[in-house]
């Protein structure tokens, strides 16, 4: 969740001179203190660990770099898969942090003005998947954890991580008042994501990073704008375009553009425009575009996930094309594989889970990564064939048509939608 980059980030001279300085600010009185987990980041996939951690007696701290208020804002994902509402479900939480409605499981793949639904029924029994924007988790995990007497510290600045390859490694940070702080703990887990501090801090050449440019780039708007019965994808010779609810009266839109565009280059007039042409909605209600932003959709994993007593959770290992939904949910899912495998440590002194907890997590999420790949390929070969080529576009017009009319590719389908686990 966080976008820090701590002294470990820099040269061994500005990492010793800064470790000084925080040594040289630490205030009389504020010795080092202790706990079992330190938690780097409170985003989904760190609050579900410091959640998880507290209903199962193990003491851990929370420390976020940003403010309450801009932590429980943030506008990201919006779909809580089947299988981590059974997740939250298995762990007495779910009425308590799931807020949104049940999703009918029902996807809308529009082609060329013709609609598809597809489901991610799998046939098996369990609680529907959660129509559940990122901040409403957030502000539910926050409550909960503070409810049940967390220990939850925002604004902690300069966070910097020492000794992991040790049986206590040591996280120093610097309050908002100046103090520093040290914390003894026996495992860390990094959920600070992607450009946070935690993964700064295992050495060069420990992780290998597999990374994929999808040379596709989007423009993501949110709008008061009345939101879809469901979520919808939409294939055109226009390029790609989707339409997901953010709330009752909210929506988020996503438009395909070049992979370098500018916001600047979406105004309002445009954006509502393209929206009704590749939509194949000519009478779409529009609405106050309340943000918009342009990225490029990318992929990447980090191998392993783990150094020493540092594990990585969620975005901090691995970015999953947004297509799918899957970057949330594989955090949620790191989060529980590591609260599992600490809680066999310090209960029975099994360390089997902490030495798999890295093998684990990659298989799904290389699994997610396959599914989310192919549908990113497949909407958007089968719309504008500028850049796949006629070849392309027919193949991907051919993966839908099976797709809709195969039972046995729509349970397939369903399968990786639900949120399967890997044998």
């Amino acid at each position: 969740m966080t976008d820090q980059r701590g002294p470990v980030a820099t040269s061994q001279g500005q990492v010793d001179l800064q470790t000084r300085e925080l040594e040289d600010a630490e205030k009389p009185g504020h010795g080092p203190e202790s706990t079992t987990v330190v938690v780097i980041g409170a985003g989904p996939a760190g609050l579900t660990v410091a959640n998880l951690l507290q209903r199962s007696g193990i003491p851990c701290v929370v420390l976020e770099r940003r403010t309450r208020e801009y932590v429980a804002q943030r506008q990201r994902a919006g779909i809580v898969e089947t299988r981590a509402v059974r997740m939250f479900d298995d762990w007495g939480l779910a009425d308590r942090v799931l807020g949104g409605v049940p999703y009918d499981g029902l996807l809308e793949i529009r082609v060329d003005g013709e609609s598809h639904l597809v489901s991610d029924d799998d046939g098996t029994d369990g609680p529907p998947a959660r129509l559940c924007p990122q901040q409403v988790l957030v502000q539910k995990l926050t409550a909960a954890y503070l409810a049940d007497g967390g220990d939850l510290r925002f604004e902690a600045a300069d966070i910097s991580l020492h000794e992991l390859t040790g049986d206590t490694p040591t996280v120093r940070y610097r309050t908002p008042e100046g103090t520093v702080r040290t914390i003894i703990c026996g495992y860390v887990a990094g959920c600070d994501g992607d450009h946070g501090i935690s993964r700064t801090a295992v050495p060069d050449g420990v992780l290998t990073a597999h990374t994929l440019d999808h040379g596709i780039g989007w423009l993501t708007v949110l709008a008061d704008a009345p939101a879809p019965a469901r979520p919808l994808l939409a294939v055109s010779p226009h390029g790609f375009a989707a339409h997901f609810p953010r709330g009752p009266h909210t929506s988020r839109y996503y438009l395909q553009c070049p992979p370098d565009d500018h916001p600047d280059a979406w105004p309002d007039a445009r954006v509502w425009e393209a929206l009704r042409t590749r939509l194949d909605d000519p009478d779409l209600v529009s609405g106050p575009i309340t943000d918009r932003e342009t990225f490029r959709l990318r992929s990447l994993v980090h191998d392993p996930m783990q150094y020493g007593r540092l594990f990585l959770v969620g975005d901090s290992a691995h970015i999953v094309s947004p297509m799918g939904g899957k970057g949330m949910n594989l955090a949620l899912y790191d989060a529980d594989v590591f609260v599992r495998a600490v809680r066999d440590h310090v209960r029975d002194q099994d360390e089997s889970g902490l030495r798999g907890y890295s093998h684990r997590c990659l298989r799904r999420v290389w699994n997610d990564q396959e599914f989310s790949h192919w549908m990113t390929r497949t909407l958007h070969d089968a719309g504008d064939a500028t850049d796949a080529g006629p070849f392309h576009r027919n193949l991907a017009r051919a993966r839908l048509d099976r797709l809709f009319t195969s039972p046995n590719a729509a349970r397939a389908f369903a399968e990786l939608m639900t949120g399967m686990d890997p044998a």
